[in-house]
């Protein structure tokens, strides 16, 4: 036996992926760059993106960390998180599983920026079922619109990058300080959702 659990997502890091951080520059009045950066190093909107090599199941899952690459795929093409299929869409939209934080604002999740991709059926019941952070507080939800607005990622000063990342944030593609941002995740914005019965919709797709 090995020990490795018997679901790991499609998005989750390993530990044979992890590579030295690269050297962050500053560009005048243009933000970050890597010291030896190339073409790959930056998305269609010109964000400079977190590097990891390409080794998915090498090594142990790190299930704390996303794979930047994997993740832009599903988010972009709208696939499965845990098993790179389709996601599930029907005429309510594309399935996603959030965790419950319906007290957070009035329509929650409406207009929510979410990093986590969307799922198949068979995959949100096996994670409903082994995923910690879902367990018991969860809801799913059908997205008509989601629309890929922004990045989440580590924010560098602009007077002194070589300090290194100083925190954590959320932007837009539009807001200037995406400039100073080492992306590892996209962000979705959600319009149009519905909070749907999962454990009806699994037991309708298993009649099928």
């Amino acid at each position: 036996m090995n020990g490795r659990p018997d679901v790991v997502p499609y998005i989750t890091a390993w530990s044979a992926e992890r590579i030295p951080p690269p050297l962050v520059t500053a560009r005048p009045r243009l933000g970050i760059a890597y010291a030896d950066e190339d073409l790959y190093d930056r998305d269609q909107e010109g964000v400079l993106w977190a590097r990891s090599l390409l080794k998915q199941g090498q090594g142990q899952p790190e299930f704390g960390r996303v794979h930047p690459l994997r993740q832009r795929q599903a988010m972009r093409r709208m696939l499965c998180q845990v098993c790179a299929g389709p996601a599930d869409r029907n005429e309510q939209g594309w399935l996603w599983l959030l965790s419950d934080y319906r007290g957070d604002w009035p329509g929650w999740p409406e207009l929510m920026g979410s990093p986590h991709p969307p799922l198949c059926l068979p995959c949100a019941g096996k994670s409903v079922r082994v995923c910690p952070s879902l367990r018991g507080r969860f809801v799913a939800v059908r997205v008509k619109e989601p629309r890929i607005t922004g990045v989440l990622g580590a924010r560098y000063l602009p007077h002194d990058p070589l300090l290194g990342p100083v925190e954590q944030v959320t932007l837009h593609y539009r807001d200037p300080a995406v400039r100073w941002v080492v992306a590892s995740q996209l962000l979705a914005r959600l319009h149009g959702c519905t909070f749907v019965d999962l454990e009806a919709e699994l037991a309708a797709h298993e009649g099928q």
